[in-house]
C-alpha cells in the first residue's frame, strides 16, 4: 500500500470520476454453506444501561477476543431532524465505546457522512458531544482522514481508504435500522458507505451510487471482512428512509459476526424478505441469508417481528 496526504489524492480522484461507472447487475455468487450465530437482545429505551445489554451481545454472537486490538466504531450519521430518527444513538455508540474498552481495546469512531460536509457538526446537532465529552480524542472524519491506495477497487486501478479504516482490526458496523428509498432497507452493510472518503470520490459518494448500491454494498464487503455488527434497532425508521420516514420503536439490538447474517434478520424483524435485497443477493457468497442457517440467540427475531412502512416502489419486498 502506497501513503498519500489528503492534498495528493485530488489527480487520483478526478480520474477515477471520469472512468468505469458501470450499474450493470453482476450474476449472484453461490450462496455462503456454513452455519452464523446472530443475537437479539431487547433493548427498551436508549435510557436504559446499555453497557451490560451490548457485552452481552457481544458475547452471545461470539466476538472474537479483542484485548489490544483497535477497534473502529462506525456509526450511521447522515443529516439530523429533531422530528425524526435518521442516525444511530449516540447512546448506543457510547455504549459500545464502553463495552470494547472494557474488552481492552483500543476504541476510536469513525464516520463519513454522505450528505454533510461538515461531520463534527452534524455529530454536535445529532447530540453526540453532548453524550460523549472527549468525542474529539477518539472520533475521526472518514471523508477527511489521511489516505492510503488499496490497489484496484471498483474497476479503478488505484483505491483509497482512510488510514485509520485501513489500521483497524476489527470494523463495528453501527448502523440504524432503516428502510432506504432505493435499496429497500439500511443496516449494517450499506453503512459501509462512509467508509468511503467523501473529499475524494464525492458527496453523496456519488462514485458508489454511479457503480450501482447494490454493487457497491456488496464490493465493500467483500473487501471489508474484519467485521462485526451491532444494530441500533431501539427506535428505527419506516417508510421514506433514511431521512425522511418515520421513527419505528423496535426496543431491540441485534448483534453478529456475519453481517449478511445479521441484515437478513434485521430484514425479517421489519417485515422485509431479504431474499429480494438485491445487495444480499449480490453477497450471498459471504453470509447467512437463510433463516435456517443463522443459530438465533437470545430474543426469537419473530416475535419482536414489526411491519415497517414501505414506499410503494417497494411493498413487493413484504415478507409473507
Amino acid at each position: 500500500m502506497s501513503a498519500i496526504s489528503r492534498r495528493g489524492f485530488h489527480a487520483a480522484a478526478a480520474t477515477s470520476l471520469l472512468t468505469g461507472c458501470s450499474s450493470k447487475q453482476p450474476q449472484g455468487p453461490p450462496p455462503f454453506s456454513r452455519r452464523s450465530t446472530v443475537a437479539v437482545l431487547k433493548a427498551a429505551s436508549y435510557d436504559d444501561d446499555l453497557t451490560p445489554i451490548i457485552l452481552a451481545g457481544l458475547s452471545h454472537a461470539g466476538l472474537p477476543d479483542v484485548k489490544g486490538k483497535r477497534v473502529l466504531l462506525k456509526p450511521n450519521l447522515v443529516e439530523f431532524d429533531h422530528a425524526t430518527a435518521i442516525n444511530t444513538s449516540p447512546r448506543v455508540v457510547v455504549a459500545a465505546f464502553e463495552a470494547f474498552r472494557s474488552l481492552g481495546a483500543h476504541v476510536t469512531i469513525g464516520e463519513g457522512p454522505g450528505h454533510r460536509r461538515d461531520t463534527f457538526g452534524l455529530t454536535e446537532e445529532a447530540g453526540y458531544w453532548r453524550q460523549f465529552h472527549a468525542l474529539d480524542e477518539h472520533f475521526v472524519d472518514l471523508n477527511r482522514d489521511d489516505v492510503k491506495s488499496i490497489g484496484p477497487f471498483l474497476g479503478r486501478p488505484e483505491f483509497f481508504f482512510s488510514e485509520t479504516l485501513l489500521a483497524a482490526d476489527l470494523i463495528v458496523s453501527l448502523p440504524k435500522m432503516k428502510t432506504h428509498h432505493w435499496a429497500g432497507a439500511t443496516l449494517s452493510m450499506k453503512n459501509f458507505f462512509g467508509l468511503v472518503p467523501g473529499s475524494i470520490y464525492g458527496w453523496p459518494k456519488n462514485l458508489l451510487h454511479y457503480n450501482g448500491i447494490a454493487n457497491s454494498i456488496a464490493a465493500l464487503n467483500r473487501q471489508f471482512r474484519n467485521t462485526f455488527a451491532i444494530v441500533d434497532g431501539i427506535t428505527g425508521m419506516e417508510g421514506n428512509g433514511p431521512i425522511q420516514g418515520q421513527p419505528k420503536h423496535m426496543g431491540a439490538l441485534v448483534f453478529g459476526r456475519d453481517i449478511v447474517a445479521v441484515d437478513a434478520t434485521c430484514c425479517r424483524m421489519m417485515g422485509i424478505d431479504p431474499a429480494k435485497i438485491d445487495y444480499l443477493q449480490l453477497a450471498a457468497d459471504l453470509g447467512a441469508i437463510s433463516a435456517s442457517q443463522i443459530d438465533q440467540r437470545g430474543e426469537n427475531p419473530a416475535s419482536l417481528r414489526q411491519e415497517f412502512g414501505l414506499i410503494e416502489q417497494f411493498k413487493h419486498l413484504r415478507l409473507a
